[in-house]
């Protein structure tokens, strides 16, 4: 059974930083891809960034490219979120989220919250 369990979330000035975990367990996941969404209140959830665990390749929402920078370490089995130079409006409940490349199945973490003071 897939497992996702997120970290690092906290209160943090804008212009700080912060960086998020999400380790994964209950099976192998290099046919996966591990994605970080956010959902703030009154808001549909959205895509912030993702990676091919196996290829390493990245992808990111425009309104974080060049701030945040997506990570992983195979042999801890985490997913890591860099996120800098973080505004008010990156406030959010963080989502770990895992797709299977071949089933399309998803999984996902139970969120951990982030809150950027102006």
């Amino acid at each position: 059974q897939v497992q996702l369990v997120e970290s690092g979330g906290g209160l943090v000035q804008a212009g700080g930083s912060l960086r998020l975990s999400c380790v994964a367990s209950g099976r192998t996941f290099s046919g996966y891809v591990m994605n970080w969404f956010r959902q703030a209140p009154g808001t549909e959830r959205e895509f912030v960034a993702s990676i091919n665990w196996r290829s390493g390749n990245t992808d990111y929402a425009d309104s974080v490219k060049g701030r945040f920078t997506i990570s992983r370490d195979n042999a801890k089995n985490t997913v890591y979120l860099r996120m800098n130079s973080l505004q008010p409006d990156d406030t959010a409940v963080y989502y770990c989220n895992a797709r299977n490349l071949v089933t399309n199945q998803r999984h996902w973490g139970q969120g951990t919250q982030v809150t950027v003071s102006s």
